[in-house]
């Protein structure tokens, strides 16, 4: 009988140490098992070899038959538990998918694997042959490229140098509806090579994927969101993390890691090239390039270069009311503009960072405002559905005809949202075909299902929020609306000002990108900003300055590593005792950290329960790992947060 560590895949296992099974066959590490965990059938990977214990062992139940797990996807599960600490079945969650049977094992291997095509790519400007000359050697690269200065193209070169040499290369996008343009950018030229691996397909298509990525003789290309970064891949030689600025790289539930690092730990292991592509990349990144003498490759130029187009840019004041006579959203400027490209067949793109019909509805009589009942924020109006709705944790009720409070009638729906601007575009011009984009579409109704029809130009009118501002080349669009260029800025959070910037810069990459004249109008009650000019101009290191400046001013990452602390109790008073036990317990500790608070959360009630939290700074991270490791039970923790909200 030989013994075997296994990582078992099980919410319900929270050790931090592999369990020991039994085989009378000699197993290999990375061989995927099956085992009973509890009395339940989980899937498992062994990690290595061990003496018989003192205790008894249950036998592994299924040895599967497909290759072992690569050695590197387990190094970086072992150092991603030591990082981003969580319970080892979680842990394994990454690298080992959900239990699948034998039956289901059977998929069709990728077949008829052909040589890349080339023929169709543009060649290469000398800008984008310089810094593919620079990035030469195998290291970690940040990539500046301006919105349409081709950075996708320099993608695919490097990825065609990878697959030649024998190895693959891994594409991540931030957000899954972008999939489908990276997806096909890369299948033009790799053809049956490209594999798309995302949490939104169904799950005998992604078990399908997961398979053919692991049984692939050949080198592949992998496209997908942060999770495709552990997909098994023999030998990994080019990781890629497109927009890499996104705060969609930060996994929000356990292990909460932030997909960069990871791609920066596996690249070690693998000897991969890594290329961090931005057009405003994150302040602590272009920070941490500079003090590690790190190459920062810039592109300043549109790939296009024979067209020179030019996005004309206005600010619209908001507080001047009187530009706003036909539409209380939609200026008369931005009005006339969008009709001016509905005349020329061109598209038009309302950019708005705000979900539903109306985020605030109240009675005039008597002040009452619809508040979540489990969360104490605003509901927001959804009126297709004549509905109100918690974005937190999804309660829902119908829209009142009358106030609850005082039984007034005047029920005002304040602060519109998507919903309602494309109410009032069909108002406006009830000839366009208007199509909105954002994360209240349902399945059939999400960007990426629709994107080859907006790419041909069969929608005129584009409604959405920020997914609509990332990436996407639309050879059509050429007006662009921020009808609330505010939305992010005034935000209580360090990263307001970041978060704003890259917003701005992003939505405005989304016109003169080479095909047609761009025209971009900035609705704002803040036209005197410096941040708007500095988005504007494109200037990247005047707002770099400015911004790295106040974070070492009052100690904010790059300059300090943090952990955020949360409690949820039943009242205010028991959340707020807590709290100031655990920091009078972190404070007399013997840590070498900063303590912040306690203070109520962004978000002071959430699904009934109160929410008080710590904020914890320190310039060695280790000595934030000590106090998770002493954390007191029913406390959340979130390590390198990406915000404090």
């Amino acid at each position: 009988m030989k013994f075997y560590y296994v990582w078992v895949r099980s919410n319900r296992y929270h050790g931090k140490e592999a369990l020991t099974y039994s085989s009378e066959k000699a197993l290999s590490t990375g061989a995927l098992v099956e085992v009973e965990l509890q009395k339940e059938l989980v899937m498992g990977v062994i990690t290595g070899a061990t003496v018989q214990p003192r205790f008894k062992t249950k036998p592994i139940n299924l040895v599967y038959d497909l290759p072992a797990l690569p050695s590197h996807l387990i190094q970086t599960a072992l150092w991603l538990q030591a990082y981003y600490p969580a319970p080892l079945g979680i842990i394994s969650q990454q690298i080992v998918p959900a239990n699948f049977s034998i039956k289901q094992m059977v998929h069709e291997p990728i077949s008829d694997v052909t040589q890349p095509l080339t023929e169709q790519l543009p060649p290469l400007t000398d800008e984008q042959a310089a810094a593919l000359k620079a990035m030469a050697n195998r290291n970690s690269y940040l990539l500046h490229g301006k919105t349409g200065s081709g950075k996708t193209r320099l993608y695919i070169e490097l990825a065609l140098q990878t697959v030649a040499a024998g190895k693959s290369a891994i594409v991540l996008t931030p957000e899954i509806s972008l999939t489908s343009q990276l997806a096909t950018n890369f299948r033009n030229v790799f053809g049956t090579r490209v594999v798309v691996l995302h949490s939104q397909q169904a799950p005998a298509q992604r078990r399908t994927a997961w398979l053919q990525i692991l049984t692939a003789k050949d080198p592949l290309v992998i496209v997908g969101p942060r999770s495709a970064l552990f997909s098994p891949l023999k030998s990994v030689g080019l990781i890629v993390l497109d927009e890499a600025h996104e705060s969609a790289y930060k996994q929000e539930q356990a292990p909460q890691y932030q997909a960069g690092r990871v791609a920066a730990h596996m690249s070690v292991l693998t000897g991969a090239k890594l290329v961090l592509g931005s057009a405003t990349p994150s302040v602590s990144d272009y920070f941490l390039a500079l003090q590690k003498d790190r190459p920062i490759i810039t592109l300043t130029h549109l790939a296009r270069g024979d067209l020179k187009v030019a996005t004309r840019v206005r600010l619209i004041d908001m507080k001047d009311r009187t530009q706003f006579s036909r539409s209380p959203f939609i200026s008369q400027p931005l009005i006339e503009a969008v009709q001016a490209a509905l005349q020329r067949g061109e598209q038009s793109l309302l950019y708005l960072n705000r979900r539903g019909t109306a985020r605030i509805v109240m009675c005039e009589n008597c002040g009452w405002q619809a508040n979540c009942p489990h969360c104490d924020i605003p509901l927001t109006y959804h009126g297709d559905s004549h509905e109100l709705r918690c974005h937190s944790c999804d309660y829902h009720t119908h829209a009142p005809s009358s106030c609850p409070d005082c039984g007034h009638p005047s029920i005002l729906y304040k602060t519109a949202g998507t919903k309602a601007i494309v109410e009032e575009a069909e108002r406006l011009f009830p000839q366009a075909r208007i199509s909105r984009f954002d994360t209240d579409n349902t399945r059939a109704e999400r960007f990426e299902k629709h994107y080859d029809a907006v790419q041909r130009g069969e929608v005129d009118i584009l409604v959405g929020t920020q997914m609509l501002a990332k990436g996407l080349d639309l050879p059509k669009l050429s007006t662009l609306g921020v009808l609330l260029a505010d939305t992010s800025l005034y935000m209580p959070d360090f990263t307001a000002q970041e978060r704003t910037y890259q917003l701005l810069n992003q939505v405005l990459g989304r016109i003169g990108r080479g095909h047609v004249k761009g025209k971009a109008l900035i609705q704002t009650y803040h036209p005197e900003h410096p941040l708007f000019a500095a988005a504007i101009a494109d200037d990247y290191k005047k707002f770099y300055d400015e911004e790295i400046a106040g974070r070492k001013q009052f100690l904010f990452p790059p300059f300090c590593f943090m952990l955020k602390l949360t409690c949820k109790r039943a009242s205010a008073k028991a959340a707020e005792t807590t709290a100031e036990k655990l920091r009078h317990m972190i404070e007399t500790g013997g840590y070498k950290v900063r303590v912040e608070g306690p203070a109520p959360a962004f978000y002071e009630k959430f699904q009934g329960k109160f929410q008080w939290q710590l904020v914890i700074k320190a310039v060695e991270r280790g000595e934030l790992l000590k106090i998770i490791a002493d954390l007191p039970a029913n406390w959340s923790y979130d390590i390198d947060p990406i915000d404090l909200l």
